[in-house]
């Protein structure tokens, strides 16, 4: 219950009339927002090791306008290092991000939608770098629902 009040609470960080629920699918709720327009699938994580400095969350978005489609952002709990290496493994595979301040992409749409696929296959993910003081830390993710979530806000934004 307290992960589906943080999906509202990030849904609700724009104002209120932009956001439009899209439907809460295990622990991924899906979202669109009129301005932009965009439609994303959302989660925060089921763990993050240390102190948090940010509400952590992990997206796929779709801006129509920019024909954009399944781009992976985080948000991470913590300020990554400069020159931190950013990789997040989902199932058994593993990917290299770019990462600056407290946010982290794919370095490129193929990896966007290698990210994707193998999330539709996997159970978790997990993100790791290191902060600004050097230490490593953890955002781990849930995968329940990421399916139909993602699903979800693809379909949310085809009438654009």
């Amino acid at each position: 219950m307290l992960r589906l009040s943080f999906l509202a609470l990030l849904a609700l960080s724009a104002p209120l009339s932009a956001k439009d629920s899209l439907g809460i699918y295990g622990e991924w709720g899906a979202f669109r927002d009129e301005q932009g327009p965009r439609c994303y699938a959302v989660a925060m994580p089921t763990r993050a090791s240390g102190e948090q400095e940010f509400a952590a969350f992990a997206a796929v978005s779709n801006w129509p306008t920019r024909r954009v489609r399944g781009q992976v952002h985080f948000r991470t709990s913590r300020r990554i290092g400069e020159d931190a290496r950013v990789t997040l493994r989902v199932g058994r595979e593993s990917f290299t991000l770019t990462g600056s301040a407290n946010n982290a992409w794919a370095e490129n749409a193929n990896d966007d939608a290698a990210i994707v696929a193998a999330m539709r296959g996997a159970t978790a993910m997990v993100l790791r770098t290191r902060d600004a003081n050097g230490r490593l830390f953890t955002n781990t993710y849930d995968l329940t629902g990421v399916s139909s979530a993602v699903d979800a806000a693809s379909l949310g934004c085809t009438e654009q």
